[in-house]
Protein backbone atom coordinates (compact mmCIF):
# COMPACT_ATOMS: atom_id res chain seq x y z
CA UNK A 1 0.00 0.00 0.00
CA UNK A 2 2.83 2.41 0.88
CA UNK A 3 4.61 1.64 -2.38
CA UNK A 4 1.37 2.06 -4.32
CA UNK A 5 1.01 5.47 -2.69
CA UNK A 6 4.48 6.38 -3.91
CA UNK A 7 3.69 5.22 -7.42
CA UNK A 8 0.50 7.28 -7.39
CA UNK A 9 2.65 10.35 -6.71
CA UNK A 10 5.23 9.68 -9.44
CA UNK A 11 3.44 11.45 -12.33
CA UNK A 12 3.49 14.67 -10.29
CA UNK A 13 7.23 14.52 -9.47
CA UNK A 14 8.73 16.84 -12.07
CA UNK A 15 12.43 16.60 -11.14
CA UNK A 16 14.84 14.25 -9.41
CA UNK A 17 14.24 10.57 -8.75
CA UNK A 18 11.86 8.90 -6.33
CA UNK A 19 13.04 5.91 -4.34
CA UNK A 20 11.95 3.22 -1.93
CA UNK A 21 13.81 1.62 0.99
CA UNK A 22 12.35 -1.82 1.67
CA UNK A 23 13.35 -4.81 3.76
CA UNK A 24 14.03 -7.97 1.77
CA UNK A 25 12.59 -10.22 4.49
CA UNK A 26 9.21 -8.49 4.60
CA UNK A 27 8.95 -6.63 1.31
CA UNK A 28 10.09 -8.91 -1.50
CA UNK A 29 6.88 -8.15 -3.40
CA UNK A 30 7.76 -4.45 -3.33
CA UNK A 31 11.31 -5.21 -4.48
CA UNK A 32 9.87 -7.19 -7.39
CA UNK A 33 7.46 -4.36 -8.22
CA UNK A 34 10.23 -1.75 -8.07
CA UNK A 35 12.31 -3.86 -10.42
CA UNK A 36 9.35 -4.57 -12.70
CA UNK A 37 7.56 -2.42 -15.22
CA UNK A 38 6.16 1.04 -14.72
CA UNK A 39 7.90 4.23 -13.75
CA UNK A 40 11.43 3.50 -12.48
CA UNK A 41 12.29 4.10 -8.83
CA UNK A 42 15.56 3.97 -6.92
CA UNK A 43 15.70 0.79 -4.82
CA UNK A 44 17.56 0.54 -1.52
CA UNK A 45 17.62 -2.45 0.83
CA UNK A 46 18.93 -2.60 4.41
CA UNK A 47 21.61 -5.11 5.38
CA UNK A 48 21.58 -4.54 9.15
CA UNK A 49 19.43 -6.42 11.65
CA UNK A 50 17.02 -4.15 13.49
CA UNK A 51 16.94 -3.61 17.22
CA UNK A 52 20.69 -3.69 17.92
CA UNK A 53 22.72 -0.92 19.54
CA UNK A 54 25.77 -1.79 17.42
CA UNK A 55 25.78 -2.81 13.76
CA UNK A 56 24.75 -6.44 13.28
CA UNK A 57 24.17 -7.97 9.86
CA UNK A 58 20.70 -9.34 9.12
CA UNK A 59 21.95 -12.34 7.16
CA UNK A 60 25.24 -12.95 9.02
CA UNK A 61 28.04 -14.17 6.77
CA UNK A 62 25.59 -14.50 3.87
CA UNK A 63 24.72 -10.80 3.73
CA UNK A 64 26.71 -9.99 0.60
CA UNK A 65 25.11 -12.83 -1.34
CA UNK A 66 21.70 -11.39 -0.54
CA UNK A 67 22.76 -8.00 -1.88
CA UNK A 68 24.17 -9.60 -5.03
CA UNK A 69 20.89 -11.46 -5.59
CA UNK A 70 18.78 -8.30 -5.34
CA UNK A 71 21.27 -5.91 -7.00
CA UNK A 72 19.71 -2.78 -5.46
CA UNK A 73 20.76 0.74 -6.33
CA UNK A 74 21.95 1.13 -2.73
CA UNK A 75 22.58 -1.12 0.26
CA UNK A 76 21.78 0.65 3.52
CA UNK A 77 23.24 0.39 7.01
CA UNK A 78 21.67 2.06 10.03
CA UNK A 79 24.33 3.07 12.55
CA UNK A 80 24.06 4.58 16.00
CA UNK A 81 27.27 6.29 17.03
CA UNK A 82 28.58 9.13 19.14
CA UNK A 83 32.15 10.20 19.99
CA UNK A 84 31.09 9.83 23.63
CA UNK A 85 30.33 6.11 23.29
CA UNK A 86 32.68 3.35 24.49
CA UNK A 87 35.93 3.60 22.45
CA UNK A 88 36.45 -0.17 22.17
CA UNK A 89 32.89 -0.77 20.98
CA UNK A 90 33.27 2.03 18.46
CA UNK A 91 36.47 0.52 17.09
CA UNK A 92 34.80 -2.85 16.62
CA UNK A 93 31.91 -1.21 14.82
CA UNK A 94 34.26 0.73 12.54
CA UNK A 95 35.92 -2.57 11.63
CA UNK A 96 32.61 -4.15 10.69
CA UNK A 97 31.56 -1.08 8.72
CA UNK A 98 34.85 -1.03 6.82
CA UNK A 99 34.26 -4.67 5.81
CA UNK A 100 30.73 -3.81 4.66
CA UNK A 101 32.00 -0.80 2.70
CA UNK A 102 34.72 -2.89 1.06
CA UNK A 103 32.40 -5.80 0.27
CA UNK A 104 29.84 -3.57 -1.42
CA UNK A 105 32.54 -1.76 -3.36
CA UNK A 106 33.73 -5.14 -4.62
CA UNK A 107 30.35 -5.97 -6.15
CA UNK A 108 29.63 -2.45 -7.38
CA UNK A 109 26.69 -1.63 -5.07
CA UNK A 110 26.88 1.83 -3.44
CA UNK A 111 26.63 2.13 0.33
CA UNK A 112 23.90 4.27 1.91
CA UNK A 113 24.94 5.08 5.49
CA UNK A 114 22.11 6.14 7.81
CA UNK A 115 23.62 7.85 10.86
CA UNK A 116 21.85 8.46 14.15
CA UNK A 117 23.63 10.32 16.97
CA UNK A 118 21.85 9.52 20.25
CA UNK A 119 22.90 11.92 22.99
CA UNK A 120 24.95 10.73 25.94
CA UNK A 121 23.94 11.70 29.45
CA UNK A 122 26.75 14.23 29.64
CA UNK A 123 25.68 15.81 26.35
CA UNK A 124 22.08 16.07 27.53
CA UNK A 125 23.33 17.76 30.68
CA UNK A 126 25.29 20.19 28.53
CA UNK A 127 22.13 20.93 26.51
CA UNK A 128 20.08 21.47 29.66
CA UNK A 129 18.07 18.33 28.85
CA UNK A 130 16.54 20.24 25.95
CA UNK A 131 16.32 17.96 22.89
CA UNK A 132 16.03 20.92 20.52
CA UNK A 133 19.13 22.57 22.04
CA UNK A 134 21.02 19.30 21.59
CA UNK A 135 19.96 19.10 17.94
CA UNK A 136 20.82 22.75 17.29
CA UNK A 137 24.01 23.28 19.29
CA UNK A 138 25.74 19.92 19.79
CA UNK A 139 24.65 17.42 17.17
CA UNK A 140 26.18 19.13 14.09
CA UNK A 141 29.68 18.89 15.57
CA UNK A 142 29.10 15.30 16.67
CA UNK A 143 27.87 14.30 13.20
CA UNK A 144 30.95 15.87 11.64
CA UNK A 145 33.27 14.01 14.01
CA UNK A 146 31.59 10.64 13.45
CA UNK A 147 31.76 11.07 9.67
CA UNK A 148 35.48 11.91 9.94
CA UNK A 149 36.03 8.87 12.15
CA UNK A 150 34.36 6.61 9.59
CA UNK A 151 36.41 8.08 6.78
CA UNK A 152 39.59 7.49 8.77
CA UNK A 153 38.64 3.82 9.06
CA UNK A 154 38.03 3.35 5.34
CA UNK A 155 34.23 3.53 5.45
CA UNK A 156 33.23 5.28 2.22
CA UNK A 157 29.49 5.58 1.53
CA UNK A 158 28.07 6.96 -1.68
CA UNK A 159 25.32 8.63 0.37
CA UNK A 160 25.18 9.79 3.97
CA UNK A 161 21.67 9.86 5.42
CA UNK A 162 21.71 12.24 8.38
CA UNK A 163 19.23 13.71 10.82
CA UNK A 164 17.95 17.13 9.84
CA UNK A 165 19.98 20.20 10.76
CA UNK A 166 18.58 23.42 12.12
CA UNK A 167 20.75 25.95 10.24
CA UNK A 168 22.37 26.28 6.85
CA UNK A 169 25.72 26.80 8.62
CA UNK A 170 25.37 23.45 10.37
CA UNK A 171 24.41 21.72 7.13
CA UNK A 172 27.41 23.28 5.40
CA UNK A 173 29.71 22.11 8.22
CA UNK A 174 28.57 18.51 7.79
CA UNK A 175 28.76 18.78 3.99
CA UNK A 176 32.35 19.99 4.10
CA UNK A 177 33.39 16.91 6.06
CA UNK A 178 31.51 14.58 3.73
CA UNK A 179 33.27 16.17 0.76
CA UNK A 180 36.72 16.25 2.42
CA UNK A 181 39.69 15.27 0.21
CA UNK A 182 37.62 15.71 -2.95
CA UNK A 183 35.16 12.91 -2.15
CA UNK A 184 32.13 12.73 -4.44
CA UNK A 185 29.82 11.58 -1.65
CA UNK A 186 26.42 13.27 -1.20
CA UNK A 187 23.92 13.66 1.63
CA UNK A 188 20.22 13.13 2.17
CA UNK A 189 18.03 14.11 5.12
CA UNK A 190 16.33 11.40 7.18
CA UNK A 191 12.89 11.93 8.66
CA UNK A 192 13.29 10.58 12.22
CA UNK A 193 9.48 10.49 12.52
CA UNK A 194 9.56 14.23 13.19
CA UNK A 195 6.48 16.49 12.98
CA UNK A 196 5.75 17.85 9.51
CA UNK A 197 6.70 21.44 10.34
CA UNK A 198 10.09 20.34 11.67
CA UNK A 199 10.69 18.23 8.58
CA UNK A 200 9.72 21.11 6.31
CA UNK A 201 12.33 23.25 8.04
CA UNK A 202 15.01 20.58 7.75
CA UNK A 203 14.31 20.19 4.04
CA UNK A 204 14.38 23.92 3.41
CA UNK A 205 17.73 24.19 5.24
CA UNK A 206 19.35 21.20 3.53
CA UNK A 207 18.17 22.14 0.05
CA UNK A 208 20.27 25.31 0.30
CA UNK A 209 23.47 23.24 0.52
CA UNK A 210 24.45 21.59 -2.76
CA UNK A 211 25.90 18.45 -1.13
CA UNK A 212 22.39 17.59 0.08
CA UNK A 213 20.59 15.97 -2.82
CA UNK A 214 17.31 14.83 -1.30
CA UNK A 215 15.55 13.20 1.60
CA UNK A 216 14.38 9.83 2.93
CA UNK A 217 11.20 10.15 4.99
CA UNK A 218 9.15 7.16 6.10
CA UNK A 219 6.69 7.15 8.98
CA UNK A 220 5.91 10.86 8.71
CA UNK A 221 4.52 10.07 5.26
CA UNK A 222 2.64 6.83 5.79
CA UNK A 223 2.09 6.17 9.51
CA UNK A 224 -1.24 8.01 9.83
CA UNK A 225 -2.57 6.52 6.61
CA UNK A 226 -1.67 2.99 7.63
CA UNK A 227 -3.14 3.47 11.11
CA UNK A 228 -6.41 4.74 9.66
CA UNK A 229 -6.55 1.85 7.20
CA UNK A 230 -5.94 -0.71 9.95
CA UNK A 231 -8.85 0.80 11.90
CA UNK A 232 -11.13 0.58 8.84
CA UNK A 233 -13.05 -2.28 7.21
CA UNK A 234 -10.05 -2.92 4.92
CA UNK A 235 -12.12 -2.40 1.80
CA UNK A 236 -10.99 -0.81 -1.44
CA UNK A 237 -12.44 2.58 -0.49
CA UNK A 238 -10.23 2.64 2.63
CA UNK A 239 -7.21 1.39 0.68
CA UNK A 240 -7.67 4.03 -1.99
CA UNK A 241 -7.93 6.75 0.65
CA UNK A 242 -4.71 5.52 2.27
CA UNK A 243 -2.84 5.49 -1.02
CA UNK A 244 -4.04 9.01 -1.79
CA UNK A 245 -2.99 10.28 1.64
CA UNK A 246 0.47 8.73 1.29
CA UNK A 247 0.93 10.29 -2.15
CA UNK A 248 -0.23 13.67 -0.86
CA UNK A 249 2.10 13.61 2.13
CA UNK A 250 5.06 12.63 -0.03
CA UNK A 251 4.35 15.36 -2.56
CA UNK A 252 4.04 17.87 0.26
CA UNK A 253 7.62 17.17 1.31
CA UNK A 254 8.77 17.27 -2.32
CA UNK A 255 7.28 20.76 -2.54
CA UNK A 256 9.46 21.90 0.37
CA UNK A 257 12.62 20.72 -1.35
CA UNK A 258 14.10 23.74 -3.11
CA UNK A 259 17.35 22.64 -4.75
CA UNK A 260 20.36 24.92 -4.32
CA UNK A 261 21.49 26.91 -7.29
Amino acid sequence: MIFEGLRAALPTVSYGRAGVLVDERYGQDVIDAARGGGAPVVLAIPVEASGHDWITLEWGDQWLGHVEAVRPDYAKVLVRDNPGFDPAEREQQFGRLAQISSGLRGIGVPLLYELLIPATGAQLDQAGHDAYAYDRDLRPGLVTRVIADNQAHGVEPALWKVEGLETVEAAQQVAEQVKADDRSTDLIVLGRDAPADRLDHWLEVASQVSAFVGFAIGRSIWEDAVRDYEASHHNEVAASAARSQIAERYLGFVAHWKPAG
